[in-house]
């Protein structure tokens, strides 16, 4: 088998403190390889119905760990793209991008043509992780290329991911 360098990495960021290192991560190895680093953060806005009927339906709300509102998004991209420069990556896309995770990596990956897709990923599993899977899961059995698995050096208890203070609905 012979190995490639990669062209195209597509990093996920959600503002937690393990976007940092899953970010680092994937510019050094973009800055290694002279690939283009494209970093993406998926965020949630649903209207106030919706969110309604989805807590009624879940029990709960089914965008935890998900970034909540466009403001927040923004805010954890550029923090995305400061590590992304300290580690002297070429970004060459940042995206906002409104829907689930999973599939703002894949579609992403696909559209850049991605050889690499670079996402952090907690070893604990909540109850509906098991029951409808993590996002970390979805990628890597839906993504047409690599997927590499960040995962907290140590343990950083609950990774919080931010939201809007005023979320927009």
């Amino acid at each position: 088998m012979t190995m490639k360098d990669y062209r195209t990495i597509v990093v996920g960021t959600d503002g937690s403190s393990l976007a940092g290192p899953t970010v680092g991560r994937a510019a050094w190895l973009a800055k290694h390889d002279d690939a283009n680093l494209v970093i993406v953060c998926a965020y949630a806005r649903l209207s106030r119905r919706d969110e309604a009927k989805n807590v009624t339906t879940l029990g709960g709300d089914s965008r935890i760990g998900q970034v909540l509102g466009r403001s927040a998004a923004g805010q954890a991209l550029s923090e995305a793209m400061i590590v992304a420069a300290a580690e002297g990556a070429t970004v060459t896309a940042a995206l906002l991008i409104d829907g689930e995770p999973a599939e703002a990596l894949v579609s992403t990956a696909t559209e850049q043509q991605a050889d690499l897709i670079v996402m952090g990923a907690l070893q604990d599993r909540t109850l509906v992780d098991r029951l409808l899977g993590s996002t970390s899961e979805e990628v890597v059995k839906r993504a047409g290329c690599d997927v590499l698995i960040v995962r907290p050096e140590f343990n950083e208890g609950d990774l919080e991911v931010p939201e809007d203070a005023s979320i927009d609905l």
